[in-house]
């Protein structure tokens, strides 16, 4: 009854709820290169017309991988009503402009500290306006998704065709329905290209845009792929200068690190909260519920990533500073006498509050490593024992 009267309270929103995520977020990235990786999700969708999506963004560390927190999140609900063909709409009247509009808010981490802002999309995010409009403090890097014609009268795809191999790279794989886990060894290109802006539907529209933009095109092709097995094939656009094979490596690099997002959608849905088998009619109680879960999911997922400590990321990264206390009373009560049955990791560290809710998650300390599910029903216990232990001081 709690819940539902939060989410159904109308002083909560999403908008708040995702604006303290951010809060927090921002206290992290000081003389840090962030990338800020958004995507779109389903949360429901029919099949047709209908549709409710979120779109989110996250901070995650460039150099290491380390998940900082949530940036911007909106949601796109399709009702099935027919509307005005979107090329009759100006852009900031399209879906397509949530991509800008989340470049928009993740040009707060700039103004929080981070060195540099680097944002990751994937080919639904390559529109012109989006290279052309991007506040000056931010950096892209988006996989192509149309073969434009340059401002030399070439093809964008065929630009690299003549080019010299800088060298080449290794990338990693992951197993998929149907593909399974491997290394895949890739030839990287890269030049410059210039872009032509697009016609737009009135000249207004059309104003709005420069006449062409410069970027540079990495190309990543895999070399001898696995028979019946699709090759990788990256085709990249970025505001970064790549001049050299290290500079290549470099972004294609930071281009691995959108698989963050997708297994962070993995935790929100099967993964971890099931948040599509959710039924509620009411949109904004759901949205409500969403945001929340976000946050939360992120929150797990931060946890997955540090629980080997390599990062040594702090106890507040995820976890307020009175929850210590708790998780160190707790820990005593979990380790065993063998040296895998202790707590490897320091008090007041992000590593050593995971090792704790993995065990209250049942994990026994023996097998591989804690994943996500396991994680995620550890920290709901450790959350409710935290609500009784503060419970138990006001008696």
């Amino acid at each position: 009854m709690k819940i539902r009267r939060f989410l159904h309270n109308p002083a909560v929103t999403p908008d708040e709820m995702i604006e303290t995520a951010l809060g927090h977020t921002l206290t992290l990235v000081a003389g840090r290169h962030i990338l800020a990786i958004q995507d779109t999700t389903s949360l429901r969708d029919d099949g047709k017309q209908k549709g409710h999506y979120l779109h989110p963004t996250i901070a995650v560390d460039a150099d290491d991988g380390t998940l900082f927190g949530v940036v911007a999140a909106s949601f796109l609900l399709r009702t099935g009503k027919k509307e005005t063909h979107c090329n009759k709409r100006p852009f900031a009247q399209k879906e397509s402009a949530r991509w800008l509009e989340a470049t928009c808010e993740a040009a707060k981490l700039a103004e929080a500290g981070a060195r540099c802002v680097t944002v990751v999309a994937d080919r639904e995010c390559d529109i012109y306006d989006e290279f052309a409009l991007r506040p000056a403090n931010t950096e892209l890097l988006i996989r192509c998704h149309h073969d434009r014609v340059l401002a030399d009268g070439t093809r964008l795809y065929a630009s690299t065709d003549e080019l010299t191999e800088l060298g080449r790279d290794i990338v990693h794989v992951p197993a998929a329905p149907g593909r399974a886990e491997r290394d895949a060894v890739v030839a990287l290109y890269t030049r410059q290209v210039t872009l032509l802006r697009p016609k737009r539907n009135t000249a207004k529209e059309t104003a709005k845009l420069p006449p062409e933009t410069t970027l540079t095109y990495v190309e990543a092709r895999e070399i001898g792929a696995p028979p019946r097995t699709k090759p990788l094939h990256w085709r990249l656009l970025t505001t970064h200068p790549v001049a050299t094979l290290a500079d290549a490596r470099r972004i294609v690099g930071f281009y691995r690190r959108r698989w963050i997002v997708e297994q962070l959608f993995r935790v929100m849905k099967t993964g971890g909260f099931d948040i599509e088998a959710v039924v509620m009619e009411e949109v904004t109680a759901f949205e409500n519920l969403v945001a929340a879960t976000l946050i939360a999911a992120v929150r797990v997922l931060q946890m997955v990533y540090e629980r080997d400590g390599a990062a040594k990321r702090p106890l507040t990264d995820a976890f307020s500073p009175e929850d210590q206390p708790v998780l160190e009373a707790i820990c005593t009560t979990l380790e065993g006498k063998t040296a895998k049955q202790k707590n490897p990791h320091p008090p007041g560290s992000l590593a050593y509050a995971t090792w704790v809710c993995a065990r209250l998650g049942g994990w026994t300390g023996y097998y591989g490593q804690p994943g996500p599910i396991v994680i995620f029903a550890g920290l709901d216990r450790f959350t409710a024992m935290v609500a009784g232990y503060r419970i138990g001081k006001l008696h």
